[in-house]
């Protein structure tokens, strides 16, 4: 686990330097009618596959506009390309309310940790800065990335392959907070809510859940910062949860409230929604009923191409570089391998830096002259548990946990 305690004058933030940059962070909304005239094309079956680009968005640059109320903006795939972090200000954006704060007070704001507890405990941002800091790369990924390419389409944001990115996560270790707290003996669970509210009463409010050994594992965070900047307020300012290898879901955002249970959590978000069929790949047939239903969790191993569009010509008359990212899913890059041949045989790829096994992971190759005409180029990514991402893309009723092998079609000229 490269995830390391760092110290105050290191790289991370200065205590003092995230006290004078954390204040009163605001935005206003963009409304529709300030869309910008560009689209992006997404290679979606369901359509419609032109998507607006837009630039409205505070602390944010070029975004695919998947919905305006609640927010959901994806990641351009070219960002992906440029670097194995992905920038703030084109990191994935995804919320649940149609309503979301537009200012948090940091120097007003408090974290409860309530519950099962020897201590209850109400913490400024301050307090938590006198913790000792801690710093992990890792993706957050959404349950339904890539839920536009499931056939039958399913409801939900029809998202393409954006709604992940990758990130310097800095904050405090989960277990620091809670042992200062003082977890009581019967802990089941640890319970997880955002400043986010319902926009309606009787609506089942957004709180999330782990398992007591989870939550003192010495991985989950708290994190007050991404890529060496604050969080922007879209990404959960001031404060977010981090659960490396596992779903954005449990990524709680604007993390204001935590509960520690002595019983197991049966709210709606974690028996109800976020739940998967208990197969394997989450596979079902559709149409398919009577099946064991559990919450979703870890995520899987994916590979991505980012400087090869789909549909795109290459020169016949030189070779050329293939390159991409691949993750894990709640483990470490073993391999990441390419075939030109309809997955017949497989190529190993050249894989780049290796930040952390929850992070993303560059890999390039270089293909030979190819003939003229049309070809498929595939990838594959094997984690460090042997599992590979599958040949056949999975299904089910949700548009969750997509991770087939990636194919671009494209033409040599």
């Amino acid at each position: 686990m490269q995830q390391h305690r760092t110290q105050a004058s290191s790289q991370a933030l200065t205590r003092r330097a995230m006290l004078r940059t954390i204040g009163v962070a605001g935005m206003a909304l963009a409304s529709s009618s300030a869309w910008a005239d560009q689209s992006v094309e997404l290679p979606i079956a369901g359509g419609p596959r032109q998507r607006p680009l837009t630039h409205d968005f505070p602390q944010k640059g070029p975004m695919i506009l998947q919905r305006t109320r609640p927010p959901l903006l994806e990641t351009p795939m070219e960002v992906f390309d440029r670097g194995v972090f992905t920038p703030n200000d084109q990191f994935y954006v995804r919320w649940h309310w149609a309503v979301i704060p537009t200012s948090v007070d940091a120097a007003a704001f408090r974290l409860s940790v309530s519950g099962h507890v020897n201590q209850v405990l109400s913490l400024s941002i301050g307090d938590l800065l006198k913790l000792p800091r801690v710093e992990l790369a890792a993706v957050n990924q959404c349950s339904g990335n890539s839920r536009g390419f499931f056939s039958p389409r399913v409801p939900g944001a029809q998202w393409a392959h954006g709604a992940m990115g990758n990130a310097r996560w800095t904050g405090v270790l989960l277990k620091d907070v809670l042992d200062r707290a003082g977890v009581k003996p019967g802990a089941i669970q640890v319970r997880f809510n955002g400043l986010d509210e319902p926009v309606v009463p009787e609506a089942p409010d957004f709180r999330k859940s782990l398992d007591i050994d989870h939550a003192r594992d010495g991985e989950v965070m708290i994190a007050f910062a991404m890529n060496g900047e604050q969080l922007p307020l879209l990404n959960g300012f001031p404060l977010r949860l981090i659960v490396p290898g596992w779903y954005s879901t449990y990524w709680v955002k604007m993390l204001s409230d935590i509960e520690v249970l002595d019983r197991a959590d049966d709210n709606y978000r974690m028996a109800t929604a976020y739940t998967i069929p208990d197969t394997p790949h989450a596979n079902i047939a559709p149409g398919q009923t009577g099946v064991k239903m559990v919450p979703i969790s870890r995520m899987v191993p994916r590979s991505f191409f980012t400087n090869v569009a789909e549909n795109a010509s290459l020169p016949a008359a030189a070779s050329a570089t293939i390159r991409g990212i691949a993750f894990g899913g709640d483990t470490g890059v073993a391999k990441v391998e390419l075939s030109m041949d309809d997955g017949r045989t497989w190529q190993l790829a050249t894989l780049g830096d290796d930040f952390g096994k929850y992070s993303f992971r560059r890999w390039q190759m270089s293909v030979p002259r190819l003939e003229k005409g049309h070809h498929s180029l595939m990838v594959r990514c094997t984690n460090l548990s042997g599992d590979v991402q599958p040949a056949m893309p999975n299904w089910n009723n949700s548009g969750f946990m997509l991770n087939a092998v990636e194919t671009a079609h494209i033409t040599a000229i």
